[in-house]
């Protein structure tokens, strides 16, 4: 199985939480957005670990997925780096980690698409 990890924005913590309540719904199985309050390698790595058991993943590809996002986007990850800091200590960091065909599935029932 592959994997799928990007980090995606800045949210107050409480706006965080409200959207983890909502979207507790069966129809996104296999995508978990996660929230940081940090932005280091080894939050992120702390804030993955508890998603795989849960959808029956494989905790270290997942967490080589996290690590091969780590050292290949040097840019983003600085980006969203000051992004946290300029929003206080109020906010998270949050990410999504996903199954990619479950990711497939979101985006194509965003779009509309059954194919």
């Amino acid at each position: 199985m592959k994997y799928s990890f990007d980090i995606v924005g800045v949210s107050p913590v409480l706006q965080f939480f409200n959207h983890q309540q909502i979207c507790q719904k069966p129809q996104h199985q296999g995508v978990e957005y996660i929230g940081t309050h940090k932005c280091t390698l080894d939050a992120l790595i702390e804030s993955v670990e508890p998603v795989p058991p849960k959808w029956n993943w494989d905790l270290d590809q997942v967490v080589d997925t996290v690590i091969q996002f780590w050292l290949n986007n040097s840019d983003s990850i600085g980006y969203w780096r000051s992004r946290l800091t300029d929003a206080g200590t109020d906010n998270l960091l949050v990410a999504r980690v996903a199954d990619i065909k479950a990711l497939q599935s979101e985006f194509e029932s965003l779009l509309g698409k059954n194919w």
